[in-house]
């Protein structure tokens, strides 16, 4: 009889053997046989259920003490208890819990059933069965989408639901089962009506019934309710009860295909029906099975289904196969719910009794229903049970729908019986803890250092003041070294989990592991070929790696499986973690623990392999915190690859970003969301800004967008108050520019505030420049902001002339239509009219002082941000702001920055600047004769790069000086 290990190896669902990290065991050694491998045992949820074995074969170097047979294991287990119980309740109406909060569900949901609610023949009466039906639904789906019902009407409502919904259901007995109305299976309405009922009844918190009408879904439509209506929970729930079924389907398909007879396609044909209505009375079974648990208050029935494969087999007897499905179905039991099960006959003529039974029991439902609103069944427990049951999911879909690096064996969490007997002379001595610590130093045989591990676990459930004794820096060498070269999963999970432990109750512990293994390549081999990979990672983040040893590129893939598959709770002894905190930890220390270069390059990477879907759906479905990370996680990708904010535009719900504002400082992450906020609004493309824009301006629920931001503006530290205030009034700009508005006040004054050199650290001035040139509205496709550039080309400048700083910008030739020019620009000029009437002299006077006293960078962004200010500065008007003493003082600002000790680039901006406001100022007549000359022989070094020179030059000469004309 081979064990559940040996039939999935030969199905494929095994892990292959790489090789591990040289150590000192010798492997062709008393390597244990391949019959003797029996499922891992879990010690999750029980600390005193490790026992130490008795006995050794003196035929085998290898330990039989966790090896007793299967009947012996059988007798040892304790039998299923209420925690099963109610983790069964969970899973099940689990789905209907997603439907109450998901929309998207909800929807699909009412698609598949409204697909199988069509009449197909019309002439026929129905007696209300589709009006029952409908009504039943509508008045679910109205209670959702009107949370605040009150209490009384929410409870008449629940109670019409369930009637129409029962009429519907009717339609499944004895007498109607097998017919139609309006030609469409009564089977079919039903088990839409069961599936609602379920919802219902979820509705009010009952989820013991709840669950039980899920499972007549499949009772009473199996084809339908797995093929159509839950598939995925029928391949999390039933599939692993009837996979012999499936796995003995391809084989046979697999032996049909190397046939070359005419009837083949017949012969498929047939097989397919054999096996469709195998799996259709085995759902049928095993939903019966479940149901009469559920009835029972915690015990399972007195016989446990068994589907024996079909008569018909091309590949061996009938009744070898049928031992060897028997044998598999136990084994998966166990793995599933690690409870006891022996050989049972058939259910098959237990059917009619049992559905008797759930007559009987939809009746009582009715009246249990107000007794059960506040039933609670949720435990640890029953988290570690779900967790096991959705890992044996994803090991039967990895295999074919995963890239290489996410395949992998469950990641289970839920506790098996122990291998070993207890023997009391040997747990209660000292002795046998010394020489199992011997043993892990010293010995070169691997069965025997994995033996040692076992009493070591033992002793350290018992009695933990052995921590002293355990945490020397030669036992924990040992373990470690077991851990890389053992494949027994068993063994790996009881190192992994007796470390994890060592290191959280001293850190010093987690120090010696990086010393013996600095470049963490064993860590990388176990997290990519086991299946234990999320406990792996949880171990290493309280060992809290640096950056510098983590150095090989398999992290970024290995990370982000960690991410995607670790949404639930792992349990190493007490120690208790979520994987994704482990993973992001790691994602943070390889974003930003390397130089520049190498966090640009390990971005780059999370972006290509498809990362940032993984985490924008985090995004989604996380808690606060975890939002949070993964926000920072997403900058540091921008960062790394600018195009990418493209599709986060278009992907990223703005509501969401809201969200994290309005609660942000509740989990510390206000300042990385507006910073992602800022990179979002940096498009290429004017009409994908505008319409995030208008998605930002919806607002969040009944709190408005831009209240939101006020408020958060007069939080805010002084760095990142000119960055939210540039995001203000960019949304301020999408009114009306000429009325008046509170926000873009408060706004232009941050600004102004911001520009004040002599009060704002470099700090400050370094994000009021990113402000002002982001304010610009100009950016390359990667985010670049390219108003400067913009200008400089408006001023016919060629750097090729100079070798000057344009070209470090990446700019796409020709890629912009006429209209998106126009549009551009016309934001542009909404801008500029802003600031000229809102932002008026404190804000002229703020970005004269900057020129000349701000920090380089600051400065470069004035003279830029004046520049294109300039170049509308007709659209205001002959208001006071142009013939005021702060514009004069602004304008021999830019004179001075004509001075050959300023960047070409910088002279060519300010002679830009001057050209447009000696049209509207008149600043001409405030300037003496020997001024203008020496302006002339400033704009002349410039006149081979830019018309603007030139054409300054002659208005200048020809312009009389208001001094020498006595005006």
């Amino acid at each position: 009889m081979g064990s559940l290990s040996e039939l999935l190896a030969k199905e494929g669902f095994v892990r292959d053997n790489f090789n591990r990290k040289k150590v000192r065991f010798n492997r062709t050694v008393a390597a244990p046989d391949h019959d003797s491998i029996s499922l891992p045992i879990y010690i999750c949820r029980d600390r005193k259920s490790i026992d130490v074995p008795k006995h050794k074969k003196s035929s085998s170097v290898v330990s039989s003490k966790g090896r007793l047979s299967s009947a012996s294991r059988r007798s040892d287990e304790p039998a299923i208890d209420e925690v099963a119980t109610k983790a069964v309740i969970s899973i099940l109406s689990g789905y209907a819990g997603k439907y109450l909060k998901d929309k998207d569900f909800r929807d699909s949901l009412r698609n598949k059933c409204q697909s199988c609610l069509v009449r197909r023949s019309n002439g026929l009466s129905d007696n209300g069965v589709f009006a029952n039906m409908e009504l039943g639904i509508e008045s679910i789906e109205k209670l959702i989408d009107n949370p605040g019902t009150i209490k009384e009407l929410k409870m008449k409502a629940l109670r019409n639901s369930i009637g129409f919904l029962t009429i519907v259901a009717a339609l499944n007995s004895k007498e109607s089962r097998h017919g139609t109305t309006c030609g469409t299976p009564n089977s079919h309405l039903s088990a839409c009506a069961q599936l609602y009922l379920s919802i219902v009844y979820k509705l009010e918190k009952n989820d013991r019934i709840s669950a039980r009408h899920a499972l007549q879904v499949f009772v009473d439509s199996p084809q339908l309710a797995r093929t159509h209506l839950l598939p995925d929970l029928w391949e999390h729930f039933f599939l692993p009860h009837l996979l012999h079924i499936k796995i003995w389907y391809h084989k046979q398909i697999d032996n049909l295909s190397d046939d070359c007879s005419k009837d083949q396609e017949e012969q498929i044909n047939n097989l397919s029906k054999i096996y469709e209505d195998h799996m259709d009375m085995g759902t049928i079974q095993f939903a019966l099975y479940y149901k009469e648990w559920l009835k029972t208050g915690g015990q399972p029935p007195a016989t446990l289904p068994s589907v024996a494969l079909p008569s018909i087999n091309l590949l061996s007897s009938s009744s070898s196969r049928r031992r060897r499905s028997s044998s598999f179905g136990n084994f998966l039991h166990r793995a599933v719910f690690g409870a006891p099960i022996e050989k049972q006959a058939s259910m098959e003529s237990d059917y009619g009794a049992m559905e008797q039974k759930e007559e009987e029991e939809e009746e009582l439902c009715l009246d249990d229903y107000d007794n059960n609103q506040q039933r609670n069944v949720q435990s640890k427990a029953l988290i570690n049970f779900v967790d096991h049951r959705q890992s044996t999911l994803s090991d039967l879909r990895s295999s074919s729908s995963k890239p290489d690096y996410t395949r992998f064996l469950p990641c289970q969490t839920l506790q098996t019986e122990s291998r070993f007997t207890r023997s009391s002379s040997i747990a209660s001595s000292s002795s046998d803890l010394t020489r199992a610590v011997s043993s892990i130093t010293t010995s070169e045989n691997l069965p025997e250092c994995e033996t040692a591990i076992r009493v070591i676990t033992k002793s350290w459930l018992d009695d933990q003041l052995i921590e002293k004794q355990l945490s020397n820096p030669s036992v924990i060498e040992g373990m470690l070294e077991v851990l890389f070269a053992s494949t027994n999963e068993e063994i790996l999970e009881l190192v992994i989990s007796l470390l994890t432990e060592l290191v959280s109750k001293n850190p010093a512990n987690g120090k010696i592991i990086l010393t013996l293994d600095p470049r963490l390549e064993g860590f990388t081999e176990l997290m990519r070929n086991s299946s234990l990979f999320l406990k792996a990672a949880i171990l290493l983040h309280f060992v809290k790696p640096e950056a510098k040893q983590m150095i090989s590129t398999e992290w970024i893939p290995l990370v982000l499986r960690v991410l995607e598959f670790g949404d639930q709770t792992q349990q190493l002894f007490s120690v208790r973690c979520s994987p994704q905190i482990a993973a992001y930890y790691f994602l943070d220390r390889l974003l930003t623990g390397f130089d520049e270069d190498r966090n640009l390059e390990n971005g780059r990477q999370v972006i290509a392999i498809g990362g940032l879907s993984l985490l924008l759906r985090r995004i989604t479905n996380g808690d606060d915190v975890e939002k949070c990370k993964a926000v920072s996680v997403i900058y540091w990708c921008i960062q790394a690859d600018g195009r990418c904010r493209h599709y986060l535009a278009d992907n990223l719900n703005p509501e969401l970003i809201l969200a994290l504002l309005v609660r942000g400082k509740e989990v510390d992450g206000n300042e990385i969301v507006f910073s992602l906020l800022v990179e979002l609004i940096c498009l290429h493309r004017f009409e994908q800004r505008t319409k995030l824009f208008d998605k930002l301006l919806k607002g969040l629920d009944c709190l408005n967008t831009m209240q939101i931001l006020l408020v958060s503006l007069q939080k805010a530290t002084q760095e990142k108050r000119p960055l939210i205030a540039t995001i203000m009034l960019q949304l301020d700009l999408m009114g009306d520019p000429l009325k008046s508005s509170v926000y873009r006040e408060e706004a232009i004054d941050a600004i102004t505030e911001a520009l004040d050199c002599q009060i704002c650290n470099e700090n400050v001035q370094q994000q009021t420049a990113k402000a002002l040139l982001i304010l610009g509205g100009r950016y390359a496709y990667t985010g670049t902001p390219e108003a400067e550039n913009w200008i400089l080309k408006e001023a016919g400048y060629d750097e090729s002339l100079e070798g000057g700083f344009h070209g470090r910008y990446f700019i796409v030739q020709g890629s912009k239509h006429l209209n998106e020019d126009d549009e551009i620009e016309h934001w542009q000029r909404k801008a500029a009219m802003a600031l000229w009437i809102s932002g008026g002299e404190k804000l002229l006077r703020a970005i004269g002082e900057s020129i000349g006293y701000g920090i380089p960078c600051l400065a470069r962004a004035s003279l830029v941000t004046i520049a294109w200010m300039s170049k509308f500065v007709h659209t205001v008007g002959d208001g006071d702001v142009l013939q005021s003493a702060t514009l004069s003082t602004l304008i021999r600002k830019l004179i001075d920055s004509l001075n050959r000790d300023n960047t070409i680039e910088e002279r060519v901006l300010a002679s830009f600047s001057l050209l447009a406001l000696s049209k509207s100022s008149g600043f001409m007549f405030e300037i003496s004769e020997d001024e203008k000359m020496a302006m002339v022989v400033h704009l002349r070094n410039i006149s081979k790069v830019t018309w603007t020179a030139k054409r300054l030059a002659s208005v200048i000469t020809g312009s009389p000086s208001r001094r020498h004309s006595g005006v």
